[in-house]
């Protein structure tokens, strides 16, 4: 474990693993660097330098009282990028939350050194339902979510992650240890950061930055996906961007790093080595394609 040292003096918990081509991967909220760790091994024997870091606020980084908007972890990124020398033939991944780094370092650092991207559960491009998103999460859910957070924090994230993995009265497709794994790993956070980061993904609009993500891009994303709706997130994506090729995770919760964890670090090895995935690609059809771009243009 490294502490690298952002450019306002945070301190960010960095690891590595493997030898060659730089992919760094960005963990979801309100999780840490170690939800990668399987993918992470998977991608050091194929030639990789897997580097994940925890985002200010989480995991074992500094918790300071500012910097909880995307700006900011986008140059938290970029410091990343260029403490561990991961400055050229780059691939990020970025789970949920994660995913709007991309966008924004993708337009406010103009790609410097990028030329892949995986967005997994990604929030981008918009999440918050407003006239021209109907397909997004509704404000009152966003509400209830901050209510939930403020008056019993501990308690809130306990049901939260039962739908973060998909969990019901007839399904479990995580152990109730990975269930704790999650509570305690969100525990690790910051109150104030959670709150905060969870206004930023929630109300961020990363339309504007989506014309600058011209690398080949791969999406994945659940179709029962009940955190980040795909409706206004992976299929809008894949819509509007000409370089992104969908592929859908049919009837996967949020959570897919841990539900389909050999198929995604699959998925993920084999569009870096630049092979076809398996599975629903590139533009959806012409009709949705045409309702999305209504809705969330």
């Amino acid at each position: 474990m490294t502490m690298i040292e952002t450019r306002d003096g945070t301190r960010l918990r960095t690891k590595t693993l493997g030898e060659g081509r730089p992919v760094v991967l960005i963990h979801g909220w309100p999780l840490s660097a170690d939800s990668w760790d399987p993918v992470m091994i998977a991608l050091a024997p194929g030639g990789y330098r897997a580097i994940a870091y925890d985002r200010r606020g989480f995991g074992r980084s500094d918790q300071p009282p500012t910097g909880y908007d995307y700006d900011t972890f986008t140059d938290d990124l970029a410091d990343v990028m260029q403490a561990t020398g991961a400055t050229q033939d780059v691939a990020l991944v970025g789970f949920s939350m994660g995913g709007g780094e991309i966008a924004r370092y993708m337009s406010r650092h103009g790609g410097r050194g990028v030329t892949q991207a995986v967005l997994v559960s990604s929030v981008v491009p918009f999440l918050l339902q407003t006239d021209d998103n109907p397909k997004g999460v509704p404000e009152k859910t966003i509400e209830e979510m901050t209510d939930g957070m403020t008056s019993d924090f501990r308690k809130f994230f306990t049901g939260f992650f039962k739908q973060f993995y998909g969990v019901g009265l007839l399904q479990h497709p995580v152990s109730d240890e990975e269930l704790q794994w999650a509570w305690n790993t969100a525990m690790q956070a910051g109150q104030y950061a959670t709150l905060q980061s969870a206004a930023a993904f929630a109300y961020t609009d990363f339309r504007p930055d989506l014309p600058h993500l011209t690398v080949p891009t791969l999406v994945i994303h659940g179709t029962a996906d009940a955190t980040v709706p795909i409706e206004a997130t992976g299929r809008a994506v894949a819509a509007q961007v000409p370089s992104a090729d969908l592929v859908e995770y049919e009837g996967e919760p949020h959570g897919v790093f841990a539900t389909q964890t050999q198929r995604l670090a699959e998925d993920i090895l084999s569009f870096l080595d630049g092979e076809k995935i398996e599975g629903r690609q590139g533009m959806i059809d012409a009709m949705t394609a045409d309702t999305l771009a209504i809705g969330t243009l």
